[in-house]
């Protein structure tokens, strides 16, 4: 590893006492402590380092995906109407809405990893908390941008608020869009708040490392924040306080958005299972989502690799085994429930996802969500492998895309009136959905140069709870209670 020179020199004696205590160490980040100045060094060596051309060269084709991909589309969008895009009778509902459902489920992992880990105390979580918040509130901005793209008259978005005016309108209750924006402005502002909380101590640090700009930059973000034991109490009771509320709102956001369909009388849609449904895929995504982000980070960053290591990779591609079991026992729930008990229309519909022209894509789907996962997550040696994670991460989501797809513009193709059936041809809305992908990318690139992806003081926690202690021939693990 590329911090084992430096590694050694501060190792903690006893390091070589056994075998057994080594491989320990080695394996696990908790017992594996540098000293904590040489630690922040690393943090900020890994963000501060002078980009190099391959990364203003990705920065740059990014760049010019969202400038022209996403921005230009949307001004032809808006200049021509929405008949550039590929939604007419029967078919209003395209990708643009299949884009806003995919990224609110990538940004569930965030609130799952960092705040759902965090109040069971799993320590594995500890070096990757920050870069799944990012990933929430990254996440949000491509939905709330997919919801625009969809309104056409994005100019009149103010409709969707209440607002006092004189002509005594209020936004029709009625309207999906309507619950869509309540559930996406509030899952934005709590989870960017709860990005921020853990974010001061680590912004203090690089504060009281840094010069020019970033000094005044993290000096603003820091909020004054110098380590008293009186400022640690506040800050841990506001993110306690935040990691307990913020899980209820997870639930709701998802549940809302798939009320949007159950609440319909479409072939289909109307189903009872829906809420959990969703939330376990945004779940699958969004865990698919983050793996991929670790795997990235932990390849081209500096010193990642001591940070993120196997065991994390280990633990989350159990995680996603789990919930993959999950998704397909909620799917074949729903799938058996309307293939048994369906009306006409619904078995048509049915058939149609199995043997239509886009046939293909439901059983993609199924093989992505469910057959190579369980075919490679099962295995330890696998799931520790990065490379080989990340892959299944990214496979899991093509698999979620193709599942958001099937529910929404090929099942609104069968309705019960035979006469307007057309199958959905996407347009303009393809590049406009690459260009949201290319902006989350982005925005990442961003963050790393600004703030710090590993919390660090949370990693010093963790390490300051566990040790190793002898019991006769054996060694164990022990971990204290901090708080």
């Amino acid at each position: 590893m590329a911090y084992d020179k430096k590694h050694a020199e501060h190792a903690p004696a006893g390091r070589h006492n056994g075998h057994s205590e080594e491989h320990l160490r080695e394996k696990h980040l908790m017992l594996d402590p540098l000293p904590r100045g040489q630690m922040n060094d690393m943090v900020m060596e890994s963000m501060l380092e002078k980009p190099t051309w391959k990364y203003w060269l990705v920065v740059g084709i990014l760049s010019f995906i969202v400038v022209y991909f996403l921005f230009y589309k949307w001004s032809i969008l808006i200049m021509k109407g929405q008949g550039e895009a590929g939604v007419m009778r029967p078919d209003y509902w395209g990708i643009f809405l299949v884009n806003t459902v995919f990224w609110i489920g990538i940004s569930h992992a965030g609130t799952f990893i960092s705040a759902i880990l965090r109040v069971f105390r799993a320590e594995f979580r500890r070096p990757f908390t920050r870069a799944a918040e990012l990933m929430t509130t990254f996440g949000l901005v491509q939905a709330g941008f997919s919801i625009f793209m969809h309104m056409g008259r994005v100019w009149l978005a103010y409709w969707l608020m209440p607002y006092p005016n004189q002509r005594m309108l209020w936004p029709n209750l009625h309207s999906p869009l309507t619950w869509d924006l309540l559930a996406i402005t509030t899952y934005l502002l709590s989870s960017t708040m709860y990005l921020f909380l853990p974010l001061i101590p680590d912004v203090a640090m690089a504060r009281d490392r840094s010069t020019g700009w970033r000094k005044t930059f993290y000096k603003t973000l820091a909020l004054g924040f110098r380590g008293t034991e009186g400022e640690w109490t506040h800050l841990r009771n506001a993110m306690n306080i935040f990691a307990f509320a913020i899980i209820p709102v997870m639930f709701s956001v998802h549940t809302i958005v798939s009320w949007d369909f159950a609440a319909a009388t479409r072939p289909g849609w109307s189903s009872t299972i829906f809420g959990p449904y969703f939330i376990v895929g945004a779940l699958h995504s969004g865990m698919g989502a983050a793996i991929v982000v670790l795997a990235v980070i932990r390849g081209t960053m500096k010193h990642m690799k001591y940070f993120i290591r196997a065991e994390h990779f280990d633990a989350i591609g159990k995680l996603m085994l789990i919930i993959s079991m999950a998704w397909a026992y909620f799917f074949f729930n729903d799938y058996m429930v309307q293939w048994y008990g369906g009306d006409k229309w619904t078995q048509q519909l049915l058939h149609f996802h199995e043997a239509g022209p886009m046939g293909w894509m439901w059983f993609a789907m199924l093989i992505c969500n469910v057959a190579i996962p369980w075919a490679i997550l099962w295995n330890p040696k696998w799931r520790a492998t990065p490379w080989l994670v990340g892959t299944v991460g990214i496979i899991i989501n093509v698999g979620m895309w193709f599942e958001r797809y099937i529910i929404i513009p090929i099942s609104v193709t069968i309705n019960r009136m035979p006469f307007t059936w057309r199958l959905y041809e996407p347009g303009i809305e393809v590049p406009m959905g690459i260009g949201t992908v290319a902006l989350f990318i982005l925005l990442y690139m961003i963050a790393s140069k600004l703030i710090p992806l590993i919390p660090v003081w949370e990693v010093q926690e963790g390490q300051m709870a566990h040790e190793l202690k002898k019991f006769g021939r054996e060694t164990v693990v022990s971990v204290s209670e901090l708080e």
